[in-house]
């Protein structure tokens, strides 16, 4: 009777509703990081439209994976160009990644100990005529290396960009000769619009002041995640011995953020700077 009752056991039916609608579901799912994305590009005083745009790349990439594959499960075409996009994210992504992490490993380093011939401040914005964010790290950096090391001089470089009613170097000049540091060592580079032309134009100047950028050691005040990049270029201009002299920005997100940023940044100045 046992056997005969287990024979005649209804058999569970599994619906194909619960696997349609997550299959449904999934592009919503892929979807996601578009609205967070969009937040973070329209609200700019969070500074993070980068982690934005970066967001949305990311919901591009998953809806591109989700209908290649459906794609790929219906044709052999498909299969293959879901392993061409897939091959091709690889070759973006893991160098991206080793840079990422040359970035992280430059910007964790402690500043010398030895003091340096010269010092270079680079520039950042400046917001009428008070320091930004990040300007205002670089120069509290920049003041406690300057009074540890009170014979040195120190380049401050930057010109006037959209919206600064003066230059970064005159407002860098401001701001630490109002902290105690003697103007008589600050030398104000005026002309540059960007990292690389800081150190081109930089050079002649540090070369006025007894200072060889070629064979002396000049310690570059920066925000930690941009000592990498500092470093790149001011190898490529001449500086033999540059060494970095981090800030760090006061709010983790934005670290984040600008240090994902770095990493395009590594690129676009090892291709084009």
């Amino acid at each position: 009777m046992r056997r005969q009752r287990a024979k005649h056991r209804p058999v569970p039916v599994v619906s194909s509703y619960r696997g349609r609608r997550l299959r449904q579901a999934i592009p919503w799912l892929a979807a996601l990081p578009v609205l967070p994305g969009l937040v973070l590009i329209l609200i700019r005083p969070l500074g993070m439209r980068f982690s934005g745009f970066l967001l949305l790349a990311l919901a591009a990439v998953l809806l591109a994976e989700v209908y290649l594959r459906r794609w790929a499960r219906r044709s052999g075409t498909g299969w293959w160009c879901q392993l061409a996009f897939r091959a091709v994210l690889a070759l973006v992504l893991v160098p991206l990644a080793i840079i990422e992490i040359c970035v992280m490993h430059e910007g964790g380093k402690e500043p010398p100990e030895e003091p340096a011939d010269a010092v270079i401040v680079l520039g950042a914005g400046v917001n009428g005529t008070q320091p930004s964010l990040s300007l205002r790290t670089r120069l509290d950096a920049a003041a406690d290396y300057l009074t540890a090391n009170p014979d040195i001089p120190a380049v401050l470089t930057g010109g006037q960009g959209y919206g600064e009613e003066i230059t970064e170097a005159a407002c860098m000049y401001d701001y630490l000769t109002e902290h105690g540091v003697d103007a008589d060592r600050l030398i104000l580079e005026e002309a540059a619009s960007n990292t690389a032309e800081n150190f081109a134009f930089s050079r002649e100047l540090l070369k006025e002041a007894g200072v060889d950028p070629s064979t002396d050691t000049v310690a570059v005040v920066t925000n930690d995640f941009h000592i990498a990049r500092a470093k790149l270029l001011a190898a490529r201009n001449g500086y033999g011995y540059a060494v970095g002299v981090p800030a760090e920005l006061p709010w983790i997100h934005l670290e984040i953020n600008y240090y994902l940023r770095e990493a395009f940044a590594m690129v676009k100045s090892f291709l084009f700077d």
